[in-house]
């Protein structure tokens, strides 16, 4: 009888735990990046791609060096919101056209594709991202009249 106790005691106690242990094996798996990270890696290639300009042809400092600054403060608060350090600079550094016109051009084009991708993260984005991801799909087309 002794023996048949300790071993409904035992067999009592290694259900509970093996039952318990199936429970815990439902973790959910970790969470993948934030949908916002490709834009804000998009905004630091694109501030970047300014700045490269503005060196390339110093006579556009003017105009690009502000578009440049915007960029950057989209990249921050995107940082901001997505709860990430802002990373210094894209991988690569940008290379920009020989000629003014052409260094132009290539950011306008930078900046439409810019503009079509904000405009998807806004079209996706939760109603509490939506005015941010506004502002940066405004400013993008902004920034390509700024540059004709």
């Amino acid at each position: 009888m002794l023996r048949a106790g300790v071993l409904v005691a035992l067999g009592g106690a290694a259900v509970p735990l093996t039952g318990c242990d199936l429970f815990d094996r439902d973790e959910e798996p970790p969470p993948g990046p934030d949908p916002l990270r490709p834009l804000l890696d998009e905004s630091l290639a694109l501030a970047a791609a300014h700045r490269a300009g503005a060196t390339a042809h110093p006579e556009l400092a003017d105009r690009l060096g502000p578009i440049a600054e915007a960029h950057t403060a989209h990249a921050a608060e995107l940082a901001r919101v997505i709860g990430v350090p802002l990373p210094s600079s894209p991988a690569a550094p940008p290379t920009a056209a020989a000629d003014p016109a052409g260094a132009l051009a290539d950011l306008r084009g930078l900046e439409k594709t810019g503009q079509q991708s904000a405009t998807r993260a806004c079209a996706a984005a939760p109603a509490d991202r939506a005015a941010l991801l506004g502002s940066i799909v405004a400013a993008r087309a902004t920034h390509q009249e700024a540059l004709k």
